[in-house]
């Protein structure tokens, strides 16, 4: 596979570890801040994972799920997040007639499967606090970011001072649309052919839920006391 299939002119990551520790480097502005890094589950957590150890940083997921409208789930009328955070897309709700109860119903189910994923991924840990804090959203690669969005909402209305968005890639025409909803957008590669995530690595394996967490076991274990 050639520069130009991968993309463009963009050199492929090794692998998410590689990634993560190449993209620690742009983030390094924010060494000795207030910070807790959430990587977005699951190939997210391995990048994460490599940036908070640069930064002595907790690591913890952020979780979130779009509510998408009943007769076209790709549209999002909002996203849920832990806490019992909802945020909601005003103009989606009134464009497709969302009502209240169905709503509801959404943020409901949603909710539960966020809930079950906290359970098995941080095996009863508490969540992270992001209030007052920087968070910085980590991802393995963002495609249309409507995930990548979803979160950064969730974590502001969670508190978060200051919320960035990081990851080693990003289509140029997203990285444009989100720059302006979030404090700072971190990205190694912005390209303008963009054919996948996965085009950008060498080696793009699936990630499953008990790396995830092993990795936010061995984080939690590497700060806590004595």
């Amino acid at each position: 596979m050639n520069r130009e299939e991968k993309g463009g002119d963009a050199m492929p990551f090794v692998d998410r570890v590689d990634a993560g520790r190449r993209l620690s480097g742009a983030l390094d502005h924010l060494r000795g801040d207030d910070v807790v890094v959430l990587g977005l589950p699951r190939g997210g957590v391995v990048v994460a994972s490599e940036v908070a150890e640069a930064l002595g940083a907790p690591l913890d997921v952020v979780l979130v799920r779009k509510l998408g409208v009943p007769a076209q789930p790709e549209l999002a009328a909002g996203a849920a997040g832990e806490g019992g955070v909802l945020v909601r897309n005003e103009s989606v709700v009134r464009r497709a007639r969302v009502s209240e109860t169905v709503l509801a119903d959404l943020a409901r189910r949603a909710r539960a499967e966020i809930d079950r994923r906290a359970l098995l991924y941080r095996g009863g840990r508490a969540r992270e606090p992001v209030a007052g804090r920087t968070a910085v959203v980590v991802d393995d690669g963002i495609a249309t970011g409507a995930t990548a969005r979803a979160a950064c909402q969730v974590v502001r209305a969670q508190g978060a001072d200051r919320v960035v968005l990081a990851a080693p890639v990003c289509s140029r025409d997203t990285a444009a649309a989100l720059s302006g909803e979030v404090d700072e957008l971190v990205c190694l590669e912005t390209p303008a052919r963009f054919l996948g995530v996965g085009w950008f690595y060498a080696n793009f394996r699936q990630v499953t839920d008990d790396e995830v967490v092993d990795l936010l076991r061995r984080a939690a274990a590497s700060r806590a006391p004595g």
